[in-house]
Formats: C-alpha cells, sequence, structure tokens
C-alpha cells in the first residue's frame, strides 16, 4: 500500500523548517528535544501530518509551509540557476541546511545584481515568467554616455534587437543622477543590454529593482535574502490570478 502523501518523516519536517542538517535533526531528536503533539519524539522516521500535528522544537511550535517564498539582493558572480558546474548559484547564498526544492523565478546575467525571487511554488513561477501575464520588470541601468530624447523615446516606443520582431513599448526614465529606469514585461536574452546597444550605447552596470508587485528591499544588503511578508506573498497571488 501507497502511504499518502499528506505524510512527511519528521526529520524531513524539521529540516525544512530549518532547524539543522538530517544529523543534526537526528540528534535533536535522540536529545528530547522535538515534541509531537506534546509527547516527546522517539524517531527521526517518525510520520507526522505536518498540517495537523503539532510539532515544537526546544518549546517552540514550528509551522510547517507548502510554499516559501524568499527576496534575494543578488550579488555579482553568481548564476541564476540551481546548479552549474563554473559558478556559484543563487541557492548557495541561503543556508546549507534549508529547503532543497528552491529554484530561482527567472534568471539575472552573472553581472546583473538586484531582485531575484526564489520559491518552491511552480505554478506562480510559470505565471510571473508568462509573456500572457505582461509582468513588469525594472532595470536600474547605469549607461556609458547619456541618453537623448530621440534614444528614450526609440526604447519606449519598441527597436530592432536582432530578433524576429521590435521589443514591445517600455517606460524609459533618466534619474537625477543620469541613469536610466527601464521597465519592460518581456524576457528575452539579455534584452536590456541589447536595448541599450540598439541606441549606440553600453550597459556599464545593471540592477533590477521591480518584478511585478515587489520592490527590492533596500535595507538587503548585497548577496542577502529574506523571506517575503504576507502582503508581498498577497500581492503576487493577485498578479498570478491577473488576466491579460
Amino acid at each position: 500500500m501507497i502511504e499518502s502523501e499528506k505524510f512527511m518523516r519528521l526529520d524531513k519536517f524539521l529540516c525544512e523548517n530549518n532547524i539543522g542538517t538530517r544529523s543534526q535533526v537526528k540528534d535533536a531528536i535522540r536529545k528530547g528535544m522535538v515534541t509531537i503533539n506534546g509527547t516527546v519524539a522517539k524517531k527521526p522516521e517518525e510520520k507526522i501530518e505536518e498540517t495537523k500535528d503539532i510539532i515544537a522544537f526546544q518549546g517552540q511550535e514550528l509551522r510547517y509551509q507548502k510554499y516559501v517564498y524568499y527576496m534575494l539582493n543578488k550579488p555579482e558572480g553568481v548564476v541564476s540557476a540551481t546548479n552549474d558546474n563554473t559558478a556559484p548559484t543563487v541557492l548557495e547564498l541561503l543556508p546549507a541546511q534549508g529547503r532543497k526544492d528552491l529554484f530561482p523565478v527567472g534568471r539575472l546575467d552573472k553581472d546583473t545584481t538586484g531582485l531575484l525571487l526564489l520559491t518552491n511554488d511552480g505554478a506562480l513561477a510559470h505565471d510571473l515568467l508568462s509573456p500572457k501575464k505582461h509582468v513588469d520588470k525594472t532595470y536600474l541601468v547605469q549607461p556609458d554616455h547619456p541618453l537623448s530624447e530621440e534614444d528614450i523615446h526609440r526604447l519606449e516606443e519598441g527597436l530592432d534587437i536582432g530578433d524576429d520582431k521590435p521589443t514591445a513599448p517600455a517606460k524609459a526614465v533618466i534619474t537625477p543622477d543620469g541613469d536610466l529606469l527601464l521597465t519592460i514585461h518581456e524576457g528575452r536574452f539579455h534584452q536590456v543590454k541589447r536595448m541599450l546597444q540598439a541606441v549606440g550605447n553600453q550597459v556599464c552596470a545593471l540592477e533590477r529593482v521591480s518584478f511585478g508587485p515587489l520592490s527590492l528591499d533596500p535595507s538587503l544588503p548585497r548577496g542577502a535574502h529574506r523571506a517575503l511578508t504576507e502582503e508581498e506573498i498577497c500581492a503576487l497571488a493577485n498578479t498570478q490570478n491577473q488576466k491579460k
């Protein structure tokens, strides 16, 4: 008989709540630090019903989350992948004992910094990346030299970057510092860099500052991450439900 999917091993539950590695949580169970419905747990392989049983670690109740969502302030030099043989990945910036089912939603180039969403919610990721959803992505671009009004007009109207069709209309705003805030909803290969090249310019630095309803947390240091707030998760869900 196949065991119901609603049951989970206790040690797996503890690992996914960032209590520690598999060996660390096994040691915690042996030391009587874990309880199930008020009773001290005996075995790491004990089965629990994660949505109903009350699991506590050192007296603190743990809540299971099927889906988790993190905002990462991506630094340069890491790749937006779950594994890579040539460079460190964004997942390596998270605690080693964390969940193993996370993945980045979309990608930022190795030399691009800023907002990257990490989750295990495949349906949400699919919707956020779907061309039909037109989810906005805003980048702070440091150009090689100042952009003209004609350059801004061409960026906003759409232009030829060597693909089979021009880019979709975008929003381009020059900041007081002379940088460019460029909002697009497509996700073509090296799109922002190719758009700047199409107007005779180059990208010196590129940072994503927003993705859909999410804005990069200014208090989040480069390379750091945090869990999304309930408000941010709800905003993502609303984006997922929108039809365009």
